[in-house]
């Protein structure tokens, strides 16, 4: 498939299904920011809880970085919510779409190219990509957003922490992961 026509697909794609609902897409979005500033929340607040809390015993921390912790924790868990209950809502309307324009294609199709293939062909196609699309929309749009957000607000959070130490990981991951990938390889 050439890039042109890849992206005439896109752009047919964008114009019939996804502009529509672009606000929700956004405010998911939003939503998904705020589950990775929790989160990264989360993590920040743990270095002073064991600095303050069990190594100097201030009680004035010991009861507001937990308090802290628990409204970081229900802002994620609120975030979290509300944005799969309105990607989930988008992927049924866009997965009922396709089955309605599929089960009007197949109607006002001529009864021979009906006559060769088997009722049951049809619905178990349009079922199962109309459940392909759906869960592309609710599950995967969803987490690609949510983890590459928290991903990069913990790696701010590492950075402000300790930045050479996280440069350390940084260039170590890799190396790591190769590694253990040929390991992999060889034991396998």
């Amino acid at each position: 498939m050439k890039f042109s026509e890849l992206r005439s697909i896109l752009e047919r794609l964008y114009k019939e299904y996804i502009k529509r609902y672009f606000k929700r897409i956004i405010l998911s979005l939003v939503l998904s920011l705020l589950v990775a500033g929790s989160t990264s929340a989360t993590a920040w607040l743990l270095d002073p809880a064991v600095k303050k809390i069990f190594i100097e015993n201030n009680q004035t921390y010991a009861w507001t970085i937990p308090l802290a912790i628990i409204v970081a924790f229900s802002a994620k868990g609120i975030g979290l919510y509300f944005a799969r209950i309105q990607l989930i809502k988008t992927g049924q309307e866009i997965s009922g779409e396709l089955q309605s324009k599929v089960a009007h294609y197949i109607l006002n199709t001529d009864i021979d190219t009906i006559e060769k293939k088997h009722s049951g062909k049809f619905i178990a196609n349009i079922n199962f990509d109309a459940g392909q699309v759906n869960s592309l929309v609710s599950t995967g749009v969803l987490n690609s957003m949510k983890d590459s957000l928290t991903l990069l607000a913990l790696i701010g959070v590492m950075v402000y922490q300790n930045w050479k130490l996280t440069l350390f990981a940084l260039i170590m991951m890799p190396l790591a992961a190769g590694l253990a990938k040929s390991l992999g390889k060889r034991i396998g």
